[in-house]
């Protein structure tokens, strides 16, 4: 370490490099070279020279005329400004500590820190963002920064920035400079960043005759970078550096999510980059800002439209095909053919969809498709790891027409091999999941259903699984795919089908499930997702699942109830839509007298939750009771103590009617606002008697229990039940009082709000009212019990005289 210090120190402050190159720059002249690099002095803006995207040395095309040499030598150079200073270095190392604790004493102490960290690397912007350690502490700087510090120092790479793009560690601090400029721009608009430095410190802002000058605005320094990166597009997008520029670049000029770690596909970093971040790097791994939507200056829009249709003209048809298959360059594109579908068509003859396709869009029908290199090409892409995401991507976005071409063309009497291939199984599930109508998916089923089986026992259940989706999402073709899953299991009578969602949850034919231990199957993820999956067909397309399920042992069901897998596909016929609220009670009957066994389990307590949410008042006071039988146990279990705050048992015990005026007033809520909730039913099920010897009858709320359900807890509650008749008389208060101020809203013509602001009135003067009754009935309650007590003195007074006669 002393001998690398040293040997830094002798060079002095770029003193070697900029000898150096001061020997490199006269070595070309004397060669009579007509260009040189530019050497550090040089205070002019580097100009990148006009490059052909068609001309890059990437492109490899055997029948593509070749290049000049001097075409060929004409490449962009990083940006090179020598080494850093030893002193400055150092002492952004000891800061460096200061900036990942964080410790300082107040808020004014961290501004002043700041502040001399600026100002001690001023006039060596441009140097620190090429170095290895110092561009790393930018990055821990800028987090911390204000907007002024963040606008001067984007500000000031505006000299140099093609050339930073392309620089290995550079192009990171471009990187962070641009995701904090997309933070800043929503409050750019509301006005609240300031044009001016807060302190004197910069020589433009200090001294008496000095002239205070605003920085430009955070939207036009990201317009001025994208008018600068545009003419070097296609360049930029070969650099494995500049490349994630582009994508952030595109981002925040539309305002989309930049940094969404819950949906991988669509966030910039990878999770290695967000690990380095978080342990080696230590700054923030995402923003909370970057990861929703935000709003962008008007001036974006159209020149991001402007920006993709000069990028899409100019890129040649062998760039554009290069790309397709490139993993730096591809999602560039991708980005960019999303951004333009969302914008306006992209299927015309010379668009850029069409020049990656080799003009398969402009192709007016299957016949005059054919064409022997296109063919080749796509065919090369759907079994390439990077070509087989870009096809992905064009089947999202892609219209029926277009989808139909490719189908007919590379998939429809190939999807044996193509789906069992491991790398093109994923295109053929994009292809199956991105089905435009009913006559294309049919077409798929009939031709993936002589494999089903295969599909589903060879490690390829998620093709399958495609399917299912698109049953769901076009709500079409869930016969014809039961049928297939049928003959895929080995099902054919109607005793083998009724094992159907075990078939399905264990991924194994009849044949092998009859001669199984069932105790030793295991679950498997993909046939729970398909299960799933199908809990989502309308109900005729339902009834062979559901059947299925109710015929399982009472006892079977109960294990599924602990397993990670199996308590999701209870979970997914509570939460279904399409399942009846007839099947949703059943399965609620089920775990009677095992709810609170099922409540200290991992997974158990998710099938409790999902139940509380479906059942109704009268049947979650009976999950209530067996909680409370066990609380002591539920208490001591980290799954238990959940359930019973989730529940409110607490509140149950001291004030049963309190509780149920708590669950009937989400009920209401849930009615009289529908519209804007956007439900049209309360979460519980009708409490009705179910057919069947299976099921136990139950009586509705309301009628008089059996003697047989009355237990020791019920009566510890009976004497809440006094006050049950008043508060059902104030709901029929509250309903007709918002039914009133409804009517009257929609007579007078009133807005949304003020209907909203006289229920909310109407629902306060129902309260009053509720609680007036309540105070009315406890008052007879006290009367009566005093004239009891009246009654009973008089009648021990008569007992007494008697005495004393006799």
């Amino acid at each position: 370490m002393g001998t690398e210090t040293k040997r830094k120190t002798r060079r002095g402050k770029r003193g070697g490099d900029t000898k150096r190159q001061q020997d490199d720059a006269e070595t070309v002249n004397e060669q009579g070279s007509a260009t040189s690099e530019p050497t550090v002095a040089s205070s002019s803006a580097y100009v990148a020279p006009p490059m052909d995207s068609a001309a890059a040395p990437f492109y490899i095309d055997t029948q593509a005329a070749t290049d000049s040499a001097e075409a060929q030598a004409e490449k962009i150079s990083p940006a090179s400004y020598g080494l850093v200073n030893p002193d400055l270095q150092k002492y952004l190392k000891s800061c460096e500590d200061m900036l990942d604790d964080q410790k300082f004493g107040s808020t004014e102490d961290r501004d002043i820190f700041i502040n001399n960290v600026y100002s001690e690397m001023k006039n060596f912007e441009l140097q620190l963002t090429t170095d290895h350690e110092a561009s790393r502490i930018l990055e821990k700087l800028f987090w911390i920064s204000n907007d002024y510090q963040i606008k001067r120092y984007f500000a000031v790479t505006r000299e140099d920035t093609i050339r930073l793009v392309v620089h290995r560690f550079s192009s990171h601090t471009i990187q962070t400079l641009l995701l904090l400029s997309a933070i800043a721009l929503e409050r750019e608009m509301r006005g609240e960043i300031c044009e001016f430095a807060d302190t004197g410190d910069d020589d433009e802002t200090s001294g008496p005759q000095a002239v205070r000058t605003a920085l430009p605005t955070f939207e036009e320094l990201v317009l001025g970078l994208a008018k600068t990166l545009a003419p070097q597009w296609s360049y930029l997008m070969a650099n494995e550096y500049a490349s994630h520029i582009l994508r952030v670049l595109l981002l925040v000029l539309t305002g989309s999510p930049i940094e969404d770690q819950a949906n991988p596909k669509t966030s910039i970093k990878s999770k290695r980059s967000v690990k380095y971040m978080e342990d080696r790097n230590g700054t923030p791994a995402h923003h909370r800002s970057l990861a929703s939507k935000r709003a962008v200056p008007s001036s974006f829009g159209p020149a991001l439209t402007e920006l993709l249709k000069t990028v899409s003209d100019d890129m040649s048809d062998l760039a554009a095909r290069g790309f397709t298959s490139t993993t730096v360059g591809g999602t560039v594109l991708q980005s960019m053919l999303e951004l333009q579908a969302e914008r306006s068509s992209i299927e015309y003859p010379g668009s850029l969809l069409d020049k990656c396709l080799m003009g398969l869009v402009s192709a007016k029908d299957i016949s005059d498709a054919n064409n022997a290199r296109r063919d080749a090409y796509i065919k090369m892409m759907i079994e390439d790891v990077a070509g087989s995401h870009f096809l992905q991507m064009v089947m999202n976005i892609c219209s029926s027409e277009l989808l139909q071409k490719l189908y007919d063309l590379y998939f429809r009497g190939n999807l044996k091999a193509l789906a069992f291939h491991p790398i093109s199984n994923f295109v053929v599930q994009s292809l199956f999941s991105n089905a435009k109508s009913e006559r294309q998916l049919k077409s798929m089923i009939e031709g993936v259903a002589p494999m089903v089986g295969d599909l589903l026992f060879k490690n390829r259940p998620g093709v399958v699984r495609a399917l299912v989706d698109s049953c769901v999402r076009l709500e079409s073709g869930y016969l014809e795919l039961i049928n297939a899953l049928y003959n895929g299991l080995g099902a054919k009578s109607a005793t083998e089908r009724g094992e159907l969602i075990n078939l399905l949850a264990f991924l194994i034919t009849y044949a092998e499930f009859a001669n199984s231990d069932y105790n030793r199957l295991q679950f498997k993820i993909q046939g729970s997702l398909i299960i799933q999956a199908i809990l989502q067909f309308p109900s005729d397309g339902l009834e062979p699942m559901m059947d299925s399920y109710f015929s399982q042992d009472p006892e079977k069901i109960f294990s599924w109830c602990k397993d990670p897998s199996g308590s999701r596909i209870i979970e997914a016929i509570l939460k279904s839509k399409q399942v009846p609220a007839n099947s949703k009670r059943r399965v609620l009957e089920q775990h009677l007298g095992r709810y609170a066994e099922l409540a200290m389990d991992r997974y158990g307590s998710h099938i409790v939750d999902a139940c509380w949410e479906t059942a109704d008042i009268q049947f979650k006071e009976k999950i209530l009771r067996e909680l409370v039988k066990r609380e002591t146990q539920l208490q001591d279990n980290q799954f238990g103590r959940f359930m019973l705050r989730n529940c409110r048992v607490e509140q149950y015990k001291r004030k049963s009617s309190e509780w149920r005026e708590r669950e009937r007033g989400l009920e209401k809520k849930k009615l009289m606002f529908k519209d804007f909730l956007g439900t049209a039913k309360p979460s519980g099920v009708a409490v009705q008697p179910v057919a069947g010897p299976k099921t136990p009858q139950h009586t509705t709320f309301g009628s008089k229990p059996k003697a047989s359900d009355v237990d020791e807890i019920d009566s510890l509650f009976q004497k809440s039940n006094v006050r049950v008749a008043a508060n059902d008389q104030a709901d029929k208060i509250t309903k007709a009082t918002s039914e009133k101020v409804a009517k009257v809203d929609k007579h007078d013509g009133k807005a949304a709000d003020k209907s909203l602001e006289a229920v909310m009135d109407a629902i306060s003067g129902a309260k009053r009212k509720k609680s007036k009754s309540k105070d009315k009935s406890q008052d007879e309650d006290k009367d009566q019990s005093s004239a009891k007590k009246s009654k009973k003195a008089k009648e021990e007074e008569r007992k007494k005289r008697r005495a004393f006669a006799g």
